[in-house]
């Protein structure tokens, strides 16, 4: 699990898409003034250095925020004014991975809960936030995080789930916290990223049966990758919400039909 590096694939088709779904939910919770509780189990590094060896060696960000930096589609507008505000020379440089997104986006009222697991990437989230005082970070693993997090005292909060796939047993794993979330928070909205690979069993299909969640408890948002954007086995990915906000649902219907429809979504 350690050997996961977001740094070679940041600013993909995938972030594209789950990181303009994540900003559609920003927007909407943030319409009411009561402060929120962001969580990121995964959180990465915060930033990403597209000129790095990392993200050169398979350039999967020309295929993503690259292929639409000049001229973004109106749906993904004001994710891509989000990754501009990082690239103060327009030029496409840096890569705003989640909890700078986020961060950007917090009010007075809001917090920021980042975990990481990857003593590398820990280093680089406490050398940005360790002095700001809306973002906490954890060092561990991300699903204990969210299994033992007490709800937030506002009644508020949105919790992006993120992990690697890299684990035979991440489903589980992820079913396992959810279920506990829950259990401690059960209104909390909670948007989990997804991969689609051909010969493997990443989408969490069986998740709304597992964890007793009604038809309006859940949104499964899945796309397929156009030619130009697959990477490798990489035929698509997802974002399933559980609780999802009414408000937002007109924004994310836009988003998702830019890309053709994977069997299961509910877009």
């Amino acid at each position: 699990m350690l050997s996961y590096r977001h740094g070679f694939h940041a600013g993909n088709p995938a972030d594209v898409f789950k990181h303009a779904v994540l900003l559609a939910l920003v927007e909407a919770m943030q319409r009411k003034p009561k402060g929120i509780r962001f969580v990121d189990t995964h959180a990465g590094p915060a930033d990403y250095d597209l000129g790095h060896e990392f993200a050169t060696k398979n350039r999967e960000f020309e295929r993503g925020i690259g292929a639409i930096w000049r001229d973004p589609p109106a749906a993904l507008a004001d994710y891509v004014d989000a990754v501009r505000r990082h690239n103060p020379e327009e030029r496409l440089a840096r890569y705003p991975g989640s909890p700078e997104l986020l961060r950007d986006r917090l009010r007075g009222q809001d917090e920021l809960v980042l975990c990481e697991l990857h003593p590398t990437e820990q280093r680089a989230l406490n050398e940005r936030f360790t002095r700001d005082r809306h973002v906490s970070i954890v060092t561990g693993d991300g699903y204990a995080t969210l299994a033992s997090l007490p709800a937030p005292k506002t009644g508020r909060g949105l919790t992006l789930i993120d992990p690697p796939f890299e684990l035979k047993s991440e489903l589980d794993d992820l079913a396992d916290a959810l279920s506990a979330a829950l259990r401690q928070f059960g209104h909390g909205v909670y948007a989990i990223w997804y991969p689609v690979i051909e010969g493997k069993a990443t989408t969490p299909d069986a998740l709304p049966d597992i964890l007793g969640l009604d038809d309006e408890s859940w949104l499964d948002l899945r796309i397929r990758f156009t030619e130009a954007e697959r990477l490798g086995r990489m035929t698509g990915c997802g974002m399933a919400i559980v609780n999802p906000p009414w408000s937002a649902r007109d924004a994310l219907a836009r988003i998702t039909a830019l890309w053709p429809a994977e069997a299961g979504s509910a877009a």
